[in-house]
């Protein structure tokens, strides 16, 4: 090998690694954003047409993702005491596309910390001038329905799901 192509692989693992990690610290920084009612730092988490589909709700642009944080019903959560706790995600790049897979455990106090929800998490992120920024997230309740291993496993193409 030559020093060119060296350092040419050298840059290229490099990009690789700091994509992943600005990725991973996108994602890892929902939970504290979401819980401290930064509505505009948790919206600019996705592209402006984003879409954040959670079993609950579907919210399409940073406008109604934004309106999700500083609802009613999201501010009594906070209020109330809450904790979004983001797992670290599988990121799996492929140029200026990525994907991602996770959990997020939703606790509550409720006289006491209970757990909420525990859902599957699958992110698809694009780099945009501005850093990689959310496409599409969903996120689905892993309550024993079928979709939310299936989500999970999609990530992973070479996985085989048994059952």
């Amino acid at each position: 090998m030559t020093v060119e192509s060296r350092l040419a692989a050298l840059e290229e693992r490099l990009r690789a690694l700091e994509d992943e990690r600005e990725i991973t610290r996108l994602i890892l920084s929902y939970g504290p954003l979401v819980d401290s009612g930064c509505a505009g730092e948790v919206a600019a988490l996705w592209e402006p047409g984003g879409v954040y589909d959670v079993d609950e709700i579907m919210m399409t642009g940073r406008p109604e993702i934004e309106a999700m944080v500083r609802s009613a019903n999201h501010q009594r959560w906070i209020a109330g005491g809450c904790a979004h706790v983001v797992g670290p995600p599988h990121v799996t790049l492929d140029g200026d596309e990525a994907t991602a897979v996770g959990y997020t455990l939703m606790i509550v106090n409720r006289d006491g910390f209970t757990l909420r929800r525990a859902t599957a998490n699958h992110w698809r992120l694009r780099r945009t001038e501005d850093g990689w920024r959310a496409v599409n997230r969903t996120n689905r309740v892993l309550d024993g329905r079928e979709e939310s291993p299936d989500l999970l496993a999609s990530h992973f193409p070479e996985a085989v799901r048994h059952r």
